[in-house]
């Protein structure tokens, strides 16, 4: 096995040009631990087409990130030289989804989808002038240009079912055995380029455990305010990945380490007692984190909603908005403040309002939970069920009665019914043993 490829210098990542690309180290299949027994049949079944009409076709991104670390992958996600007409001729169950750049998603039975996407150039990383935004010619390139396009090396790491051997450009897979999570290239000029990548390097950090290089943690402290140059809607998705994923908790230390915690919710900078991670407000969300990252594991799924009313209540009592004694009033307050503090995430109208009433009706279940008692009124309320399971998982971070389950968040599923034809009721427009029309017109 030939040594590994030590990682590129800043002058050296940036100055490449498309014939002077590092010579990859390619492991092969008796030094790395990824099995094909491992790979969905579906992608194996792409990725053999693709070979035999003449293509490259690699597994690339997560899915070769998680099998090299022993954990199965959520979906596996192929790269090829193929153009997407060309793959779609091939695939006939495709479609072609994109439009900055298009991938082609191949349909399976069991609602499997395989995303294939062409080798893209590396534009935006070859940048040396003064633009400082991301390139808009995504255009098709070569497996080496698009390893290094890639945000993190442990994510840029392919893998050939040729000799089922693993292609690294960027040093991803030393990375993985250290346990380190590296931006590709210079931190300074990618986060630059595109600040989501801060994002996506916390989120790895937080869901593998790994440690954030120093390069790549100073350029996300330097550069943490530009996050807020990012469309609203990428903001929002790359969010509800980090509070949904399963590892919120330690997103949230690294998140509040960083900076990037108060970039993201800036009213917890503007409360009365500071958020880190050493005060009581500070600890209160990591507990209520810890809950929801619990549920999540157990397969509970919460209401988006819900997950953004309980990181809510740290500041919403420290803002006062939870004692007022007329709901009414508290609701239209919450909503106000809610309108003021969480435009910039692109909150929808419709979640805003089951956020409120969670909010207002907290005081009210904590001194009814007290009591023992559920009187009846409140039980006839439609929100009570909501209510009620959002007090027993904020009770649960403040040491309370462990929640056990999320049945009445969850929504049963649609069921349609279809209506009886009429074919056989229908009358004519005009009824030929009468003299007069069904709608009282005269026949001629």
């Amino acid at each position: 096995m030939p040594p590994p490829v030590n990682l590129y210098t800043t002058q050296q990542a940036n100055s490449m040009t498309s014939d002077e690309y590092p010579t990859p180290v390619c492991i092969p299949r008796s030094d790395h631990p990824v099995s094909r027994k491992n790979i969905d049949r579906e992608a194996l079944k792409v990725m053999y087409r693709l070979r035999d009409a003449g293509h490259k076709a690699y597994l690339v991104g997560g899915g070769v990130r998680d099998l090299y670390l022993g954990k199965k992958p959520k979906d596996f996600d192929i790269s090829t030289d193929a153009r997407p007409g060309q793959i779609r001729k091939l695939f006939r169950n495709s479609r072609i989804i994109g439009r900055r750049f298009r991938l082609v998603q191949i349909f399976f039975r069991g609602d499997k989808v395989v995303e294939v996407s062409t080798f893209r150039r590396r534009s935006e990383f070859d940048l040396n002038g003064a633009d400082k935004v991301l390139a808009s010619n995504n255009t098709f390139g070569s497996p080496e240009e698009d390893a290094f396009r890639r945000d993190l090396t442990i994510n840029a790491i392919f893998y050939e079912i040729e000799n089922q051997s693993i292609i690294d450009y960027t040093g991803g897979v030393q990375d993985l055995k250290k346990g380190v999570i590296r931006i590709v290239g210079d931190p300074e000029r990618r986060i630059t380029r595109d600040p989501v990548r801060m994002l996506r390097a916390i989120r790895h950090a937080a869901r593998s455990g790994f440690s954030i290089e120093e390069q790549t943690w100073a350029a996300v402290i330097s550069h943490k305010e530009e996050l807020g140059i990012c469309p609203v809607s990428r903001i929002r998705d790359e969010l509800f990945k980090d509070l949904l994923g399963g590892a919120s908790e330690a997103w949230a230390r690294l998140a509040m380490k960083s900076g990037l915690f108060f970039v993201l919710l800036p009213f917890y900078k503007k409360i009365n007692q500071a958020v880190s991670l050493e005060t009581e407000a500070g600890k209160e969300l990591l507990r209520i984190f810890s809950v929801i990252d619990r549920l999540h594991k157990e397969s509970h799924r919460i209401p988006e909603a819900m997950v953004i009313a309980l990181i809510l209540v740290p500041w919403a009592r420290a803002e006062g908005l939870i004692k007022e004694p007329d709901q009414f009033t508290l609701t239209r307050n919450i909503r106000a403040r809610l309108d003021e503090n969480l435009g910039h995430l692109n909150i929808k109208r419709a979640d805003k309002e089951p956020i409120a009433l969670l909010l207002a009706n907290l005081s009210l279940f904590q001194d009814l939970y007290k009591k023992g008692i559920w009187p009846k009124r409140l039980q006839r309320k439609s929100y009570f069920k909501k209510c009620l399971q959002f007090y027993e998982i904020y009770n649960e971070s403040r040491g309370g009665k462990r929640v056990s389950s999320l049945s009445v968040t969850r929504q049963p599923p649609k069921t349609f019914v279809r209506k009886p034809s009429r074919r056989g009721n229908r009358q004519p427009g005009f009824d030929h043993k009468s003299k007069h029309g069904v709608f009282g017109f005269k026949k001629r």
